[in-house]
């Protein structure tokens, strides 16, 4: 049976240099593992207690919950916006911790990576990813990083998974990602 990761991107742009990176995941994913891309972030609103009410929960914030859920770990991707992580992704992640303690990120393995613009591929908004998974409950890889930089001029004619570099950089995170997974 395969580890089953679930990408979430911080980017709704459908050119996104982060996108591209999560679809590289998922095509270089090592045997035994499985790495999916949740495309629903986009629909799932801004959450609010009031509408997070057993029977009334918006439709793409319970397939949110359900597709964390369903994975054995999560590959969080963002890019880095006014030095920190988006506010979909951040939106995602307060989805998926409630309830508290007992949210379908609860105890589920989660790794960060990212390219940004900048020199440091976008390092703060991948701390403030870890930090806002780990006060969620999720069990955060501190450890396994991945920070591209320059991603405007290193992907401008080459998609990460062209990459041989990025390839086998992000291989190491799905293979932690995968082993943290499968002893969850």
């Amino acid at each position: 049976m395969s580890v089953r990761i679930l990408a979430l991107v911080g980017s709704l742009r459908a050119g996104s240099h982060n996108r591209q990176l999560a679809e590289a995941a998922v095509k270089i994913a090592p045997a035994g593992t499985d790495v999916q891309l949740f495309d629903g972030i986009v629909d799932v609103p801004f959450y609010n207690e009031d509408i997070d009410v057993e029977g009334s929960v918006p439709a793409a914030a319970a397939e949110l919950r359900e597709a964390v859920a369903r994975a054995d770990a999560l590959l969080l991707v963002t890019p880095e916006y006014n030095g920190t992580m988006p506010a979909v992704l951040k939106n995602a992640i307060d989805w998926v911790s409630r309830p508290f303690g007992a949210g379908a990120i609860a105890g589920k393995p989660v790794a960060v990576v990212g390219t940004a613009f900048g020199q440091y591929g976008g390092v703060w908004a991948q701390d403030e990813a870890r930090k806002a998974a780990g006060v969620a409950g999720a069990a955060v890889l501190e450890d396994v990083k991945l920070a591209i930089p320059g991603s405007v001029t290193r992907f401008a004619e080459l998609h990460p998974v062209e990459d041989a570099e990025v390839t086998t950089a992000l291989t190491a995170v799905i293979e932690r990602l995968a082993e943290a997974g499968s002893a969850a």
